[in-house]
């Protein structure tokens, strides 16, 4: 089942994961200028643990110079994302795709000599590529301002007639027409000029699969979803749908329903109640007739298992962890043996099944300079004589490189974000932080200072259900940079750790275990001798938007301030809003956050725009315009309620981003802000903030005040 997976450019940004289906006065606004080092700074004579000079927040959050690299399925040509000479490249902004001939990478003394740039959007980035099985196109998504009604769209990667006034390829939209979503994108080597496309332009609410020959455009139905589905698979052999995933809008249950061709009727093999997790991850070499399932039932955390498609029996148990969900699965794209299987606990951890595979980990774990840093496969030719490899680690950029397997020789390709590389970073540690009620939590702690206290920013993954992971964050080595420790913690309700410990997330948002996790996070940082008790910030995106106005209406004396990004207020008003293809789960999303359409108590128990009156803490608002998933009038109604009882608050808009700040220029100008405010309020450094050329933010407190003084 090779679904159709983007190489995905990761946001340096919160808000990312955020909502995953089942992720003042004028001067104090604009014009900011600080000094570089506030007079109350309380560590100013502590030991760092980065960067003695500020790190510029244009470098920390400004586009990468190359990301996202992946090989042409025959090895012959190299794609990646680079900024356009407009500087136009992440999510919001242009993306551009380049191709190396591999061939010459070695003894082409520039390196990017005959890169050729492929695509030129000017007003929005491509985040993510993929190359087609004809070896000469490559696949993007897009949307609009952050609508995320993506289109996918197909453009040439070699030299074409087919070209604008610049010379850059003419991209195709293979999802044309209004408020369309693209999704459920399915390529096979077996097919090389077909793909398998999900759509809901026949229902906004349901996405039907399409066969598009993406050569020609050509795009004809090919399964219609019969109102409840929302996954499908395909077989390879046949490259035909042949699995369909149910979501009953009652119970919530799942359900996975198998069909032995395109012609037979699909019938029920798997169920998952509610509380159960698992899914079909692909079918076996065996014309389809036995598969591989994740799946919870009959244990605590998802086993990987060999099943009979037809009867739904278990065939084999292939691996499980008893800390953490079983993570990637790697499978011969051929015989589809399973190669090695992936959990995450604290950090990533593999298990082999495929010695010849766990032979050349091992060899390339030998190339990396430290031990903390980790392995990752960007990309591999079809037939695995070239990989891209990206070494990660907590403290700098990915850096990224060519394994030729046959000669076990490893090149340098290039470094993400080369103008990280002049400054040290802080070290990413894994801690273990114990519940309020024993229970243990995987946390990430990001120091600012070798030793002793200092203030703390709380950040608060998305999702809810979701999770935060080891590696290089931008945003805490920026706050350890100014003088901040950083805690992230998966509290329970995050995934990957098992049915138990996310469905105790269950009803638990606001004023429920959630929460108290955050609080017993904050706890133990300050019993820890991490943290100045009397300067805790709160910041967050999407649900940790969320969790910021809870901590500030239902534990007020915690923290010193806030910031809430793209966060919701009022639960209900939020549910009432989201998307048209979410409509399906909105079930599934009560049953875990809690009956807000039937109990109006229990809504306003939980939505912290009914406890306004509880803050205390002055509060930095972020959110875009265009955001699908968290509408503007979630922060416009706190903002505005705040202004109204003269709580401090200050709310900044942005009319061309969606759900999280995606042009870097609204992105940097927003941190600015984030910055002074910061600095006020729990003392630590900040560069000078000048107006960001061209963000587009907005104040709409300021405009109300304004227009009702005239």
């Amino acid at each position: 089942m090779p679904t159709f997976a983007l190489a995905a450019l990761v946001l340096p940004f919160v808000g990312s994961g955020a909502f995953t289906l089942p992720t003042a006065s004028p001067r104090s606004l604009s014009g900011f200028a600080t000094s570089s080092v506030p007079r109350h700074n309380p560590i100013m004579s502590m030991a760092r643990t980065t960067s003695e000079e500020l790190i510029p927040r244009d470098v920390l959050f400004g586009n990468p110079e190359n990301t996202s690299p992946i090989l042409s399925p025959d090895g012959n040509y190299l794609a990646y994302l680079a900024p356009s000479p407009d500087g136009v490249m992440n999510i919001v902004s242009l993306a551009l795709s380049f191709v190396r001939d591999l061939n010459n990478q070695a003894t082409n003394g520039d390196a990017k000599a005959n890169d050729r740039q492929i695509t030129d959007d000017k007003k929005r980035a491509i985040r993510s590529l993929s190359w087609a099985y004809d070896n000469k196109s490559i696949f993007f998504m897009q949307d609009k301002a952050g609508d995320e009604n993506f289109h996918l769209y197909v453009t040439d990667a070699l030299p074409t007639e087919s070209v604008d006034e610049n010379g850059v390829p003419l991209a195709r939209d293979l999802t044309p027409g209004d408020n369309v979503k693209a999704s459920t994108i399915i390529t096979n080597h077996r097919y090389p000029d077909e793909i398998l496309i999900g759509t809901n332009e026949r229902d906004p609410q349901i996405f039907d699969i399409y066969r598009c020959n993406y050569q020609t455009g050509e795009k004809v139905l090919d399964t219609l979803n019969p109102g409840d589905v929302v996954g499908w698979g395909a077989e390879d052999d046949s490259f035909t749908i042949r699995s369909a995933t149910v979501k009953n809008p009652m119970d919530s249950s799942s359900t996975v329903r198998i069909r032995d061709s395109i012609d037979a009727e699909f019938k029920d093999v798997f169920h998952f109640p509610y509380g159960e997790e698992g899914g079909l991850l692909d079918f076996c070499a065996d014309g389809g007739k036995t598969g591989y399932l994740r799946s919870t039932i009959g244990r605590d955390t998802s086993a990987l298992l060999k099943v009979d498609l037809a009867t739904g029996e278990t065939l084999e148990e292939i691996f499980s962890n008893d800390q953490a969900d079983i993570g990637g699965v790697t499978l011969d794209k051929d015989t589809k043996e399973v190669r090695a299987v992936t959990y995450n606990y604290a950090r990533t951890e593999r298990v082999f099944m495929d010695q010849d595979l766990e032979a050349d980990y091992n060899f390339l774990m030998t190339q990396l300079p430290n031990p903390n840093c980790e392995i990752g496969v960007s990309s591999r030719s079809l037939d695995e004589t070239k990989w891209i490899i990206s070494m990660l680690r907590s403290d700098g950029p990915t850096e990224y490189m060519i394994y030729d397997k046959p000669n076990k020789a490893v090149t340098p390709l290039f470094v993400s974000n080369p103008k990280l590389l002049p400054y040290k970073f802080s070290q990413m540690e894994d801690v273990r932080i114990p519940a309020h009620d024993g229970m243990e939590l995987v946390g990430y702690l990001t120091r600012s200072v070798t030793e002793g206290p200092s203030p703390i920013v709380l950040l608060v993954h998305g999702g809810p259900w979701a999770r935060d992971y080891f590696g290089f964050n931008p945003s805490a080595q920026w706050f350890a940079n100014r003088g901040y420790a950083t805690l992230q913690v998966n509290f329970r309700g995050s995934t990957g750790y098992g049915k138990s410990f996310l469905h105790k997330g269950d009803k638990q948002w606001g004023v429920g275990d959630m929460q108290h996790d955050l609080t017993s996070a904050v706890n133990w940082a300050i019993e820890q001798g991490i943290a100045d008790p009397d300067n805790v910030c709160i910041y967050g995106g999407s649900y940790g938007g969320y969790a910021c106005l809870a901590g500030l209406t239902f534990t007020p004396e915690l923290y010193k301030c806030g910031v809430d990004v793209v966060g919701p207020s009022n639960i209900k008003t939020l549910l009432d809003s989201i998307p048209d293809y979410w409509k399906p789960i909105r079930n599934d999303m009560l049953l875990k956050i809690g009956d807000v359409d039937g109990d109006e108590e229990f809504n306003r128990k939980i939505s912290p725009l009914f406890h306004v009156d509880s803050i205390k803490a002055p509060l930095l608002i972020g959110q875009g315009a265009n955001d699908p998933r968290v509408k503007q009038a979630e922060a416009d109604q706190i903002a505005f309620t705040m202004k109204e009882k003269g709580i401090p608050c200050e709310y900044v808009l942005y009319p061309d981003e969606g759900h999280g700040f995606a042009r870097p220029e609204n992105r940097i100008d927003f941190n600015g802000r984030v910055e002074k405010f910061l600095a006020e309020h729990l003392g630590g450094r900040a560069e000078e903030f000048d107006e960001v050329e061209g963000a587009t933010a907005q104040f709409p407190l300021l405009e109300k005040a304004a227009a009702a003084a005239m």
